[in-house]
C-alpha cells in the first residue's frame, strides 16, 4: 500500500477521507463543473476498490448507493482503498441525460483522448486520474430510459477474479456478456483491472429494492476481498446463476402494448408477453415468447414501434428454479433494514417506495 495516492493535485496518505473536485470543462455560460471524487484509505493494506456510477447521466439509482456506501459506519473498518465517484457523467446528470453535451455516448468513448470531443477528454482523464489506481472496479448502471432491468451483474467470466467478485456480490442472475468496443468494461479488461457492471432498474429512478440490492452487492464484494470484516453469520439466500445467453422479444408492428408481465417472471416457449394494438380499437396482435426463460428486462412506455426491443429474456437450463430464487432475493430485499436510508423513514415508519 502506496505511502500516498494522488489524484489531481490532491493526495491521500493512509487513514485519511478526502473528496476531491476534479476540474471539468466549464459549461458554456461559465459555469464550473467537477467531478467529485472521494477517497477513503484505510490504515491496513489491501485492493483498492473503484466504485462508480451514472456514467450515463441519467442512471441515478447507483447514485444513491454511492450515497449510502459513503454514509455507513463499517466502511471505518475499511482495508486498502474505495475510490467512490457517484457521478461520472456530471453533465448527463445536470441535464437528466444519458449523454454527453456533444451527443456521444461516453460508455462507448473509451479510451479517449486529451485532444478529442468533449465526450473523449472526459474519458481520458476518467481513466488516467481515477481508473488506473484502481486492483477493482465494480459500476452501477440502470436501464436505459423507457426501460427497466431486473437486478443482475453483467460480467466477463473468463477471467477468474472477475468471475468470484460476480458470484460474491450475491445478484441471482449474472450474464456472461461480452465486451463492447469503446466501453469503460473493455478498457478496463485491456488494463487487467477485473471489473463487474451492476444493472437495475430504470433511468431518472430511485428505486429502494434496487438499491438495497446494489448496495448489499457491493458490500459484499468488498468482504470478499477483504477490505471489510466478514459476516459474522452467512447471509444465505439463492446461489447465483450464470445465464447461457439471452435475446430480446422485437415488436412485430407498431401501436400501443399493453403487459402485466414482471420482472423476474418465468416465461415459457409461446407464452403471450402482451399485446399491440390501435390506441382506439380492439385490433391487436399477441407478442409471444419464442423460449423459455426470465424476464430480466422490458420496455415501460406501451408506445412502440415495428422491430422495437420489448422484452429481454434470460436463458437458463431450470428457468423454474431461477424463478423461485428471485422470489426469495426480493424477500430478503424488503427485510433489509440495515441498508435503507434512515433519513428515508414516513412519519409510520415504513420505508418509501417499499
Amino acid at each position: 500500500m502506496s505511502a500516498t495516492l494522488q489524484i489531481g493535485s490532491e493526495s491521500v496518505a493512509p487513514g485519511q477521507r478526502q473528496t476531491i473536485e476534479l476540474a471539468l470543462p466549464s459549461l458554456y455560460g461559465h459555469a464550473r463543473m467537477t467531478m467529485p471524487v472521494h477517497v477513503l484509505r484505510g490504515r491496513r493494506p489491501g485492493p483498492t476498490l473503484l466504485v462508480s456510477a451514472a456514467v450515463h447521466g441519467d442512471e441515478i439509482n447507483g447514485v444513491e448507493i454511492a450515497r449510502r456506501l459513503l454514509g455507513m459506519s463499517l466502511i471505518r473498518r475499511l482495508r486498502g482503498t474505495l475510490i467512490c465517484v457517484p457521478v461520472v457523467n456530471v453533465y448527463g446528470f445536470v441535464n437528466r441525460s444519458r449523454y454527453m453535451p456533444d451527443r456521444r455516448d461516453l460508455n462507448r468513448s473509451f479510451p479517449g483522448s486529451d485532444h478529442g470531443s468533449t465526450t473523449a477528454r472526459l474519458a481520458r482523464l476518467f481513466l488516467d486520474e481515477v481508473a488506473r489506481h484502481a486492483s477493482h472496479v465494480l459500476d452501477l448502471h440502470t436501464a436505459a430510459v423507457y426501460r427497466t432491468n431486473l437486478p443482475q451483474i453483467r460480467a466477463h467470466l473468463a477471467d477468474e477474479v472477475t468471475k468470484s467478485m460476480a458470484i460474491s456480490f450475491g445478484s441471482p442472475v449474472i450474464l456472461d456478456s461480452n465486451l463492447l468496443d469503446g466501453s469503460f468494461r473493455a478498457e478496463a479488461a485491456k488494463l487487467g483491472i477485473p471489473m463487474l457492471v451492476f444493472e437495475g432498474g430504470e433511468a431518472l429512478r430511485f428505486e429502494e429494492l434496487v438499491v438495497r440490492a446494489g448496495l448489499r452487492g457491493v458490500l459484499d464484494v468488498m468482504r470478499t476481498l477483504g477490505m471489510l470484516p466478514a459476516r459474522r453469520r452467512p447471509r444465505g439466500g439463492p446461489s447465483p446463476v450464470v445465464a447461457r445467453s439471452s435475446v430480446w422479444v422485437r415488436a412485430e408492428r407498431s401501436g400501443v402494448l399493453r403487459t402485466s408481465m414482471a420482472l423476474g417472471a418465468h416465461v415459457r416457449k409461446g407464452d403471450i408477453l402482451g399485446y399491440i394494438g390501435d390506441p382506439l380499437s380492439q385490433d391487436a396482435g399477441a407478442v409471444v415468447s419464442a423460449l423459455d426463460g426470465i424476464l430480466i428486462g422490458r420496455v415501460t412506455l406501451p408506445l412502440v414501434n415495428e422491430g422495437e426491443a420489448l422484452f429481454h429474456l434470460a436463458k437458463f437450463r431450470d428457468p423454474r428454479a431461477v424463478g423461485e430464487q428471485l422470489e426469495e432475493y426480493h424477500e430478503s430485499l424488503i427485510e433489509s433494514d440495515h441498508l435503507a436510508d434512515p433519513g428515508a423513514k414516513s412519519a409510520n415508519g415504513e420505508m418509501a417506495g417499499v
